[in-house]
């Protein structure tokens, strides 16, 4: 038929490919990053841990993660279905200062971000919520409670972290996969937010 388009008639019928939407799970040294992209990703994640070592001796700062064996040196990666359109593309940062530098890189392309803390050492998610700031990234911040634990509540985590209103504040425990997930609909929701503004 004249006119017609043959690529229309070739994909009639087939269902379009879901959208993808990258997202960053970041924070300090120790908070749970790994934890979370593995509890709730839908395939075995990629993960680039290492032993900790002698070398990190006076580097690393391991007050209060004593039992920490191993850290990411590159990312995690993981991946969860959302529905039929959607698909998040999870990768988690490394935490260690020294690793900083690959943030750039990890951020190129990602809608939004988790900022991931541990209420025993606040201060190491405080870079994390300055890169987003400065980046102009949509992120929330989510309190990893260890042990399944939150002594703060989140308006008392807001304040201390000296977030705006507009910025969610979510209780969760990394381990579990459904905390996890209410993390990234929180992250979700604020995107949706922000898109029809």
């Amino acid at each position: 038929m004249a006119g017609s388009d043959p690529l229309a008639t070739e994909t009639a019928g087939t269902p379009a490919a879901p959208d993808t939407v990258k997202i960053l799970i970041a924070g300090g040294f120790g908070v749970g990053k790994t934890t979370m992209v593995g509890s709730v990703s839908e395939i075995a994640p990629l993960r680039t841990e290492e032993p900790l070592t002698v070398a990190g001796l006076g580097v690393d700062d391991l007050a209060g993660i004593e039992q920490k064996r191993a850290t990411t040196v590159a990312m995690d990666f993981g991946r969860i279905t959302i529905s039929d359109e959607l698909v998040l593309y999870l990768f988690g940062t490394p935490g260690q200062q020294r690793f900083w530098f690959m943030w750039n890189d990890l951020a190129v392309g990602a809608l939004g971000a988790v900022v991931l803390i541990d209420v025993r050492r606040p201060e190491s998610s405080f870079a994390a919520v300055d890169f987003f700031e400065r980046r102009r990234i949509p992120f929330v911040v989510a309190v990893n409670g260890f042990e399944g634990h939150h002594p703060y509540p989140a308006e008392d985590i807001r304040e201390s972290l000296a977030l705006p209103e507009g910025i969610p504040v979510v209780l969760c425990d990394a381990r579990r996969r459904e905390s996890s997930r209410d993390v990234l609909i929180a992250l979700l929701d604020l995107l949706i937010a922000a898109a029809v503004e």
